[in-house]
């Protein structure tokens, strides 16, 4: 789960062009990297091979009901020490920004702010961030794991004023007693949430979402490609399905194509507004390693009536 860092890591321009591969080591990451055909058929070859030996049923199953449990394990090991403060919200998602300035700007002393609900928020990487740069938003955030809502709630920046965190797992069928409400939310967030959801869970958890979104609000979402490193790296009796993968800490990661996270929002009803395959080229330049990134970032807007 190395993404976060190497986001953090890497400017957040989109100029870095490899055009002389010879000096790909003067930068710390390059955009838009193209893979050639001898590379594309060996992450084919890697993943087919490790599929192969798939995880046992029993062992499947398990992790697959059970996903909430070992998300609690994962936060009670590492507290809020294993993500990083993802500080790029502004420049790939500036709406929220946006929404934000034409509410101060308006003059307007109301109570009315830029509601945000995200999912997946573990203990405040993404939230924390935006509390500090959006001064007019109330924030929704939600997590499967109890422990870490408790590690965000005790974070001095966290503010019940402007910030309401709860457990949810975004897979039940009611979500009558959470607190958001319907058609009250201008912008969701989900960054590398889906990737740890059943597939076949998936739509039921998009659907809940759509309903609490404003007629114009946004869906934001950024998560795994396939043939990510990251999907490269997993071992034979790890795969727990088709792009679906089991850690070793039994947090499950799926990898989506671009198509599939298109059907998945506008059969949903939204419109599709962005649907990128970010394709990022990591230098570690002090271990002299390429690693290959392979991220989808997406908008999704609920049409209006």
């Amino acid at each position: 789960m190395d993404e976060f860092t190497d986001l953090k890591r890497t400017e957040r321009v989109r100029n870095r062009t490899l055009d002389d591969v010879s000096k790909v080591f003067e930068k710390n990451a390059w955009d838009d990297v193209e893979w050639n055909d001898e590379q594309k058929q060996a992450a084919v070859e890697k993943v087919n091979f490790n599929s192969a030996t798939p995880l046992s049923e029993e062992d499947s199953r398990d992790y697959l009901l059970n996903a909430g449990k070992h998300w609690e394990s994962f936060y009670k090991k590492h507290n809020d020490q294993f993500f990083k403060l993802r500080k790029w919200l502004d420049s790939e998602f500036p709406e929220i920004l946006e929404a934000n300035s034409r509410l101060v700007e308006s003059g307007n002393e109301s109570d009315e702010r830029v509601v945000v609900f995200e999912t997946g928020c573990g203990a405040g990487s993404t939230v924390l961030p935006l509390l500090e740069c959006v001064k007019k938003s109330f924030v929704y955030c939600c997590d499967f794991s109890e422990a870490a809502i408790a590690l965000l709630k005790s974070r001095p920046q966290y503010d019940p004023a402007v910030c309401n965190a709860f457990v949810a797992d975004l897979t039940e069928d009611s979500t009558d007693h959470w607190p958001v409400q319907p058609n009250s939310v201008d912008f969701v967030i989900m960054l590398f949430t889906l990737s740890a959801i059943r597939p076949e869970k998936m739509p039921a958890v998009i659907a809940h979402l759509v309903k609490f979104l404003k007629p114009g609000g946004q869906i934001f979402f950024r998560d795994y490609g396939q043939y990510d490193l990251a999907q490269l790296r997993f071992k034979p009796a790890q795969c727990a399905g088709e792009n679906l993968y089991v850690r070793q800490d039994g947090t499950l990661a799926y990898f989506f194509t671009q198509e599939e996270v298109r059907n998945l929002f506008t059969n949903a009803g939204l419109k599709e507004e962005q649907n990128a395959l970010d394709k990022r080229l990591i230098v570690n330049r002090k271990r002299n390693l390429l690693m290959h990134r392979m991220w989808i970032q997406c908008k999704f807007s609920k049409p209006k009536p």
